[in-house]
Order: C-alpha cells, then sequence, then structure tokens
C-alpha cells in the first residue's frame, strides 16, 4: 500500500490552498477575521457516509454537498458567504488519491461561490467516513431572515422543484423503478440528489420581500410544519401548485405513491419563505435572479395546523411529515 500523507501533510498539500487569507495559511489553531459592520450568520450541517450519501459516490460530489448543504442555510437567511470549517473523520481505508479528489471538489465550490476555507480539523475513526461543514456568513443589519416572523395572509413560496434529490435517492436504491424512466429524467433525478443547488442568488431578493424563510431539508410537508408552528400560525397549500421537474412528474407518474416520497423526503434545499403583500414584486426578482419561486399557498391564523388540499380540495394526509434521524 502507498504511503498515506500524514495529517500535517494532507493540510499542506491538499487544504491549505482552498485558504482563504483569514485561514492564516491553515498554519494556525484558528481564524482570524476581519470586524465587519454587518452581524455574523453561523449554520452547520453534519454529513455521515451510509445516511447522507453512498460510501461510493465520487469524493468530489461528496464534498460539494457538504458545502452546499450549508450555504443552502445561509441563502434562506439573506446572507452572504464568508467562509466555512470543515471537520472530517477518516476511516481506515481512506486513500490520498480518495482525498486529493474530495480537496479538489470542495475547492471548485469553495471558488465558485466565494466561500474560502478556513480551518477545521481532520481525525481518523473506526466507523464511516463523516463530515463536519460550518459555514458563516453576513446579513445587513436588520436582515437576517427568521422562522419565526410570518404573519397571516402572507403568500408561501418555494424556490425551484420539490421532490427531485428524494426521488434520486429512491432510484439509488430501486433498480426496477430507475431502469422505467427516460434517461433524461432518471439523470436528472440522480444528479439532484448527488448536488444540491443552493440558492444563494435569491438571498438579495428574499431580505428585501420576505417575513420569514428557512431551507427544505427535511421535505416541504414537515418543513413547512416547523415553518408555521414557530410563527405560531398555520400554512394551507394547494398540491397543484407545488412545483415538480418533468422528471420527478414522470417518476411520479408510473408510481402515485411517490408523490409522498417527492413531498416528505427531503434533500430538496430549496428556500420557503412567506411574503406580505408584494408577492408579485417578490416572483418577479427572483426570476430576473435565475432562481424562480412559486406560489403554492398561504400562512393562516388557528391552531398551527398545516394543510395540503388535493385536486377536489380535500386534506391530503401523509403516513410522515418528514426525514427524520431519530
Amino acid at each position: 500500500m502507498a504511503r498515506r500523507f500524514s495529517e500535517d501533510e494532507l493540510i499542506a498539500t491538499l487544504f491549505a490552498p482552498l485558504a482563504g487569507a483569514a485561514a492564516l495559511g491553515l498554519r494556525d489553531d484558528a481564524a482570524l477575521l476581519p470586524a465587519s459592520k454587518n452581524p455574523t450568520v453561523a449554520t452547520t450541517d453534519a454529513l455521515v457516509a451510509g445516511v447522507h450519501f453512498f460510501e461510493d459516490d465520487p469524493p468530489g460530489l461528496i464534498a460539494k454537498k457538504a458545502l452546499r448543504v450549508n450555504l443552502s442555510d445561509l441563502a434562506a437567511k439573506g446572507a452572504e458567504p464568508v467562509g466555512f470549517l470543515l471537520a472530517i473523520a477518516l476511516p481506515p481505508d481512506w486513500t490520498n488519491d480518495w482525498l486529493a479528489a474530495f480537496a479538489a471538489g470542495l475547492g471548485e465550490d469553495a471558488l465558485a461561490y466565494r466561500c474560502p476555507l478556513l480551518g477545521g480539523d481532520t481525525v481518523s475513526t473506526p466507523g464511516p467516513l463523516t463530515l463536519s461543514v460550518t459555514a458563516l456568513g453576513e446579513a445587513p443589519e436588520g436582515r437576517f431572515i427568521a422562522r419565526t416572523t410570518g404573519q397571516a395572509g402572507d403568500a408561501v413560496f418555494v424556490s425551484g422543484t420539490i421532490g427531485d434529490a428524494a426521488l434520486g435517492l429512491r432510484l439509488r436504491r430501486d433498480a426496477a423503478l430507475a431502469r422505467r424512466l427516460s434517461a433524461p429524467a432518471r439523470d436528472h433525478l440522480l444528479e439532484r440528489y448527488l448536488l444540491p443547488r443552493p440558492r444563494l442568488a435569491l438571498a438579495a431578493a428574499l431580505r428585501v420581500h420576505v417575513t420569514a424563510a428557512m431551507d427544505v431539508s427535511d421535505g416541504l410537508v414537515g418543513d413547512l410544519a416547523k415553518l408555521a408552528r414557530a410563527s405560531k400560525l398555520g400554512a394551507k397549500v394547494t398540491l397543484a401548485s407545488v412545483p415538480f421537474s418533468d422528471a420527478a412528474r414522470e417518476a411520479i407518474a408510473l408510481d402515485p405513491r411517490l408523490l409522498d416520497v417527492a413531498l416528505t423526503g427531503g434533500d430538496d434545499y430549496e428556500v420557503l419563505c412567506c411574503v406580505g403583500s408584494g408577492g408579485a414584486q417578490f416572483a418577479a426578482a427572483a426570476r430576473a435572479a435565475s432562481a424562480p419561486c412559486a406560489r403554492i399557498g398561504e400562512l393562516i391564523a388557528g391552531d398551527r395546523e398545516t394543510v395540503f388540499l388535493d385536486e377536489l380540495g380535500k386534506p391530503r394526509n401523509f403516513n410522515r411529515l418528514s426525514f427524520s434521524h431519530f
């Protein structure tokens, strides 16, 4: 077996080139961020092999997913990225080539999203590969977008399309279903599972128009319920208004039970937000930012219940609301 990098070597060779100036070349125990007039927004997500990705997924895409799920949180708060910290626990079978491909993918996204590496930690583990990214951003004073500030009567919007990633995961586990889909639909759903699309381009429009927001990580049904409860409200959604991709519609047409998967499965990393009287202006601003949003319902006063209405106007029940680790 070829000699593997020592910890110092892998930091200097693979990760130091990704670091921003505040990281001090990754030669210290901490980063030194310059003072800013804007408040700092911080978020962290952990990803575990076998839970959030497959062990044989391309290492560069694993790295990108780990960063992007955090950038999605920043986007939903109306924040612009500043940098990120990475903690990585490597299992016994890691190789230099695997880690080099991981660092290359991470570097591509750090550059593309202007979010440099600030520091972190590398350790070994007898268990599965585990990653934790902490992303830092800035939101102008008074422009941080909480979950708790929605108002009754606000329109509920969601960016992009819903359910693609959850259906992509289903395809990874169901070869028969994958064979029944057209190649373009299959490729689209699999790509959306591997590679989230954080809606950072939407952040400026969110800061101007939105009263409350979060990203959809655990499924639209459950996450909307969380947002409504946080604002001490309920919500009403028309299922026909939920945006689905052509690929998702093709899959659901083959097996209508997949509608529940699309709505509750998670890994969308789209922005779910509430808008007061400026819904049309927000929708126009979102289109201009190449991050179109669809109006799917509204927040309502009442007992904090979230209702999804089918094509007959009747409430649709779900066996579960969202993905849960516990």
